[in-house]
């Protein structure tokens, strides 16, 4: 059982991964994260938690850790400076390019672990479109789930914390405290939103939305005054533990028949 990283190897090296290697793709994010938060904070995310979670489902089976792409789907973010985006159509096509160039080894397994919320549609649909145009198992992992898509936000955050609130500020204090800047950070909770009883974020009736719709100026949805890198830590290592455990499914998962564990 081996972890590797895909681009130390060569092309014979390639060529004896096995169908049951599992191929990870971390996908990020480069968008605006509010005042006090690099750009780069999903992209930062995604490589930690696939890094960590491919090395510790290494241990079980075969894993090989792809580079991760840091360009995609951020068009909710798309009116502030620093926003590097891709439409949906481009980001498609990449997907499909890189699974079709996978698709001439022997590696039949691929796993995307996201870290941006915009990404999450698409990358479903992309699933799909993997498994019927080339032949891949295709799977779909989280780094976190933000609350518009069933994940939780603090208590503090009303249900409202997706964006640049006390998790990802937690997050980055832990992986990256130089790039964090703690003096810029504001509450900027859309507090209003609770006056609706079906329309809002694990609510009945999801909306579209873009993060300078709620009137906090600033593109942060959510809390971060009360990050703290030890919260930071908590929440990477749960994220590590939680994804080493489903890739460990990913590399034995059979639709058709049942398996041993």
């Amino acid at each position: 059982m081996t972890f590797t990283r895909f681009i130390d190897l060569s092309g014979p090296g390639i060529e004896r991964l096995d169908e049951d290697t599992v191929a990870v793709l971390p996908v990020g994010a480069i968008e605006q994260h509010g005042p006090h938060l690099p750009v780069a904070t999903d992209y930062y995310m995604a490589e930690a938690v696939a890094e960590g979670a491919a090395r510790a489902a290494g241990e079980a089976c075969d894993i090989t850790l792809l580079p991760g792409l840091a360009y995609t789907k951020s068009d909710e973010h798309a009116w502030s400076a620093g926003t590097l985006w891709l439409s949906a159509r481009t980001l498609l096509a990449v997907l499909d390019d890189i699974g079709r160039a996978l698709a001439v080894g022997p590696v039949r397994r691929l796993a995307f672990l996201n870290a941006h919320g915009g990404n999450s549609a698409l990358l479903g649909v992309a699933l799909r479109e993997l498994r019927t145009r080339h032949g891949l198992r295709t799977f779909l992992l989280h780094a976190s789930l933000p609350a518009d898509q069933g994940g939780t936000s603090p208590a503090s955050e009303l249900g409202l914390g997706v964006h640049g609130g006390l998790n990802e500020t937690a997050a980055m204090l832990h992986l990256h405290p130089d790039l964090v800047e703690m003096a810029q950070a504001r509450r900027s909770v859309p507090e209003h939103l609770t006056e609706y009883e079906h329309i809002g974020f694990g609510k009945p009736v999801s909306f579209g939305w873009t993060s300078d719709d709620f009137g906090t100026g600033n593109g942060v949805i959510g809390d971060p005054t009360g990050a703290t890198p030890e919260l930071g830590r908590k929440l990477v290592d749960a994220a590590i533990a939680t994804n080493a455990a489903a890739l460990r499914e990913c590399a034995r998962f059979r639709p058709d028949r049942p398996t041993t564990s």
